[in-house]
């Protein structure tokens, strides 16, 4: 029924957000999102206005894209859209303004956020996706550090791990839809790594790299998500794979260890098999336990449980996957593929709808439910069993 009241609203919604000075399209994204968002959390008690709910959230939303896109195009105009192998361009600005926002008075979380609202043209929502914690949370952790850093002076650079950790994230903001982030985060990566002989900001550099030589493989002419394992490796960058792996070679030589080489090793694998069928499971399931000895991240837990599945059988994933927390996104959708692969579809096509409710974005959205409607069609299928 809630589900029909929110359908019903959409028109009033809709017109209300163009009549503001929004187009349509933004608009129509925006009031989308807040579709979502009341589907999955009135429950059977809906708001006293549900119209000015939805107003307010798609209004908000709608905001919030429009500050990303606007941060976005002003990076777009200071970089060509796609990283050229090579040494880096004398640095700029921008590099110098992360280390300035990775201020010493503030925590590393903190300093982070606040870097990727400010300069990486990520919204409070995306910060919070990225740390796993709920939108009010990060949307408090940035005010404070905002206050902290309004009384100090900007003449003490935060440390290289913190720059590190901030394009990370926004080179994985920009590798799941938007190409223009993933470039910067590049370029500005090429440029610490001219100016820095460090071993880990080497194999960020690998890490990214290694995985935006696989983009052009990643999604179908239609925009639908292609998984790894059906990806034509034809359309991979091997000019860019190959610059990986030889950064990744001369950090890993240096024996100084950490979680972006680590990564970087995972992904040097992948790029480097020639088939799916030839990926060397066994050695990506010890790289990360390489990677959980230095971060202990349940991110990497979960990743890991794919790769031992891989690796020793689907069971042995499941086992693997037992201890990780199941509120984690793409929990539901590993759990999905470990349990179809071993013999139960029932469980797989619930699981993939579950997956499906939770995803961040339309394109995984879309993908997993086409995975329960595959699964369902064969369990539904005349003279099953």
């Amino acid at each position: 029924m809630n589900e029909a009241l929110i359908r019903s609203l959409t028109p009033a919604v809709l017109g209300i957000l163009v009549r503001r000075g929004a187009d349509f399209a933004a608009a129509e994204d925006a009031v989308q999102e807040a579709l979502i968002e009341a589907i999955r959390g009135w429950g059977a008690d809906p708001p006293r206005d549900p119209k000015g709910w939805l107003v307010t959230v798609a209004w908000r939303k709608f905001l919030d894209a429009t500050r990303a896109d606007t941060a976005r195009r002003r990076r777009e105009e200071l970089v060509d859209q796609e990283p050229v192998p090579g040494p880096a361009a004398a640095t700029d600005d921008t590099l110098q303004l992360y280390f300035r926002c990775a201020h010493p008075s503030l925590t590393p979380s903190s300093a982070v956020a606040l870097t990727l609202r400010a300069l990486g043209g990520l919204t409070t929502r995306q910060i919070a996706q990225a740390y796993l914690v709920p939108e009010a949370t990060m949307a408090q952790r940035i005010s404070r550090a905002k206050r902290t850093v309004s009384a100090v002076r900007f003449d003490q650079p935060g440390d290289v791990a913190t720059v590190l950790r901030v394009l990370y994230l926004v080179f994985n903001e920009g590798y799941s839809g938007d190409v223009d982030l993933a470039a910067e985060a590049i370029r500005l990566t090429r440029q610490l790594a001219a100016a820095i002989d460090h071993p880990e900001v080497a194999g960020l550099l690998a890490l990214m790299l290694l995985h935006h030589a696989r983009r052009a493989g990643r999604t179908a002419p239609d925009g639908s998500l292609v998984p790894l394992a059906e990806q034509d490796r034809d359309r991979w960058d091997t000019g860019l794979i190959a610059e990986g792996i030889g950064i990744l070679q001369a950090a890993l030589a240096r024996d100084r260890l950490g979680e972006f080489q680590a990564q970087a090793a995972i992904a040097a694998l992948h790029a480097d098999a020639p088939t799916a069928g030839e990926t060397d499971w066994v050695q990506i399931v010890e790289w990360y336990d390489e990677l959980l000895r230095l971060t202990d991240s349940p991110v990497v837990r979960l990743n890991r449980a794919v790769a031992v599945g891989e690796a020793d059988g689907p069971r042995a994933g499941l086992a693997a996957l037992a201890p990780v927390d199941e509120s984690l996104p793409r929990y539901a959708a590993v759990a999905a593929y470990l349990h179809e692969r071993d013999g139960d579809p029932a469980t797989a096509a619930r699981l993939y709808a579950e997956a499906a409710d939770r995803a961040s974005n339309l394109a995984e959205r879309e993908h997993l439910t086409r995975q329960a409607a595959r699964l369902n069609l064969r369990l539904n299928r005349p003279g099953r069993g």
